[in-house]
């Protein structure tokens, strides 16, 4: 408004004004906090308990009664010694620095004084070991394989060993560089522009385009893997869905198309990242299908949709996002918060607690803190008068208008009270995002998406996704097509891991 304006303002203008002025202010607070928390806060969403009051001492206090934490101790040979926080030995008894799976090296060190001495002159009765870790450059080897042309003389004519069958055809790659390329870009997040000047400084000399085609061709070769592990996915009782968005594909100069991967993540610990070009609703209808049972999200309308034109399919809610809202309205409403986070934190204590009969421990603790939950927040919004554009307010019209979905885990013992488990698993997205940034190509972000479901199976599954990657590799070409689901790491964890086939030019290396 003008200068003019305002002197010519009426009373209410004038009031309606300094409202409006001040409630844009207070959200520009809000909006520059936020990003101050992200540049500066903690990521984590972790919070401990209210203290105790017992725990509360006065400066001195601690003198006096018995308030001293007890040390933990350990027996020793004439005194007892205190237990490092930092020892291994105090974290449930974990190996001590390396385990078996390191190779060792074995160097040998002899006293001076039996140097020329016979070796009927002494006697190794013991031996003092001391262990050092040795790094070497990362290592690549060639293999030459060896197959003699001979004459047979009865016959005259000349035989020789077929050649073995490689996993890509006419390439000098053998499954273990494959698998390589495949852990290190998509578990560790190290591009292959990095890799390749690791092999330029190794003396390996390839172009850079024959790492990416490498690639490319291994991860087409496990396509008919991933698709037998989505369809059973997608037989899941209940299936946990989210979305998360990649830079895919060139859209003009200096600029690339947004895409999105849709990771589902089913109730046999299993979990895909379809890719699609957007966030559409109809891309959750292609994924999703005709889908049976109970579909655990956020508050994304794609979902929503989707569970409302299909009777077979039950919504259930996050508590995880739901809480973020509350979070989010803390510094405006931190007492109003503090009660919605105790009665969350509650429902998660609980989750913690109950292991077996879940459902009972559900109904009888948790129920009636939801229920009181909610009737409080109803009561708020009547009778605090809270303004529309208060968070506390946008946050509990968000958890009330979820209620019927977020009640969804009350009466269903395998349904879980959110998608957090869905979340750890998509982190490997987020993060390569951080270190090779885009994909060229939305053919490639398709292609990460089914390697990195692969890689991030076998982690859940506690499966070494490099051993998994070796053998399967080689079993693919003969493998039943009917039996393609056997090759998923969830059931190749039962069937092949404890006879995983290594690298042939690996194996007769450590035989040798």
């Amino acid at each position: 408004m003008t200068r003019e304006g305002l002197v010519e303002a009426s009373r209410e203008e004038l009031i309606e004004l300094a409202l409006t002025s001040h409630a844009r202010a207070e959200q520009a607070e809000r909006q520059l906090a936020w990003f101050k928390k992200q540049l500066f806060g903690q990521k984590s969403e972790k919070r401990s308990g209210p203290i105790a009051e017992v725990e509360q001492l006065s400066l001195g206090e601690g003198a006096e009664g018995d308030h001293r934490p007890v040390e933990k101790t350990v027996s020793v040979k004439a005194h007892a010694r205190e237990i490092s926080n930092s020892s291994p030995k105090a974290k449930d008894e974990k190996p001590i620095r390396f385990d078996d799976s390191v190779p060792r090296i074995r160097r040998e060190i002899l006293p001076p004084e039996i140097e020329g001495l016979d070796e009927s002159e002494y006697e190794i009765i013991d031996e003092r070991v001391t262990q050092h870790l040795v790094q070497t450059p990362s290592s690549y080897q060639v293999e030459e394989v060896v197959r003699p042309v001979v004459k047979l003389k009865s016959e005259d004519r000349l035989v020789t060993a077929p050649a073995e069958p490689g996993v890509l055809e006419r390439s000098l790659a053998d499954v273990s560089v494959l698998a390589g390329l495949l852990i290190d870009k998509f578990r560790f997040h190290m591009p292959l522009y990095r890799q390749h000047q690791r092999m330029e400084a190794a003396g390996v000399h390839l172009a850079r385009s024959t790492l990416t085609n490498w690639v490319h061709d291994t991860i087409d070769l496990l396509r008919p893997i991933y698709d037998a592990q989505l369809a059973s996915i997608l037989t899941s009782r209940v299936l946990a869905m989210d979305e998360t968005p990649i830079k895919a594909g060139r859209k003009s100069k200096g600029k690339m198309k947004q895409g999105y991967f849709w990771p589902v993540y089913g109730d046999q610990e299993e979990v895909a990242f379809p890719f699609a070009t957007s966030r559409g609703h109809q891309h959750a209808v292609e994924i999703l299908g005709e889908y049976c049972g109970t579909l655990i999200s956020d508050d994304y309308k794609a979902y929503e949709a989707y569970a409302e034109k299909r009777d077979k399919v039950t919504r259930a809610s996050c508590w995880a996002h739901v809480r973020r809202k509350f979070v989010d309205a803390e510094d405006v409403e931190p007492e109003r918060v503090a009660k919605v986070l105790g009665w969350i934190r509650a429902f998660y204590r609980i989750e913690d607690e109950i292991r077996e009969k879940k459902l009972e421990k559900r109904t009888q603790e948790s129920r009636p803190l939801v229920a009181e939950l909610f009737e409080w927040l109803e009561q708020e919004l009547v009778a605090s008068a809270l303004v529309p554009t208060n968070p506390f307010t946008n946050a509990a019209r968000h958890a009330l208008k979820l209620k019927p979905c977020l009640e969804v885990f009350l009466s269903d013992p395998e349904v879980p009270i959110d998608t957090n488990h869905l979340e750890r698993a998509l982190r490997p997205i987020p993060m390569g995002r951080k270190a090779w940034l885009f994909c060229w190509t939305e053919v490639g972000a398709e292609k990460v998406g089914i390697i990195q479901s692969l890689i991030s199976t076998c982690v859940i599954q506690g499966v070494d996704p490099y051993t998994y990657l070796v053998d399967v590799l080689q079993r693919v070409a003969e493998h039943p097509q009917s039996e393609v689901g056997d090759l998923t790491p969830r059931i190749w964890k039962e069937k092949f891991a404890d006879r995983a086939m290594p690298s042939p030019a690996l194996a007769s290396l450590n035989s040798g």
